[in-house]
């Protein structure tokens, strides 16, 4: 039997409705997720933050499109207080280079070491948000050989684009990831 890995992506407080950057309705997630790392299926269940320097080049002061959010060692940048921290297994951080986006979450190295030291075959990728660190980081992980499942019972949006976080799950459809909401396949 394939050794299965979640990983919670980003589910921070600047994510979630009042945070600087909040996901619609990301807050509605939480009992998902704690439901879900909960599963004796998971060998290993990892939670993901960005944290970024006060510089990170995806701020609109230095240029980028967002919003200054989830900078290290901030009230904003820490896991979300309604994630059962007992189940987590590991948190690993990204976004710490200003000069890269940090949406994936192998941007840093040490998840995919974890993974691989574990002997992970098989992860599912939920949190914040789908269209972006959600995608990418289920994206690398098909690249580096990973079999992916992403939960969209567990995941939000952020739609800056009406229908971005469809077009991002379809895309993740054709390179290979199930798709699954609370489960059941999507078809």
């Amino acid at each position: 039997m394939a050794r299965e890995a979640l990983v919670i992506v980003d589910f921070q407080n600047d994510f979630t409705p009042g945070g600087a950057l909040a996901v619609p309705r990301g807050d509605e997630i939480a009992d998902r997720l704690n439901e879900l790392a909960g599963e004796s299926r998971f060998d290993l269940v990892v939670a993901t933050r960005d944290w970024h320097p006060s510089d990170h080049s995806s701020f609109r002061e230095q240029g980028g499109p967002w919003p200054r959010h989830c900078v290290q060692g901030t009230p904003g940048a820490e896991l979300h207080p309604r994630l059962d921290r007992s189940r987590i297994d590991a948190v690993i951080d990204k976004g710490q280079d200003p000069a890269t986006e940090g949406y994936s979450a192998f941007e840093n190295p040490e998840l995919e070491q974890l993974l691989r030291e574990r002997g992970i075959e098989r992860v599912t990728v939920v949190g914040l948000a789908t269209d972006y660190c959600v995608k990418n980081t289920a994206l690398d992980a098909l690249r580096r050989g990973f079999e992916v499942e992403v939960d969209t019972s567990a995941t939000r949006g952020v739609d800056v684009q009406p229908g971005d976080s469809e077009r991002a799950l379809e895309e993740l459809r054709r390179a290979g990831a199930k798709i699954v909401a609370g489960g059941a396949r999507v078809p």
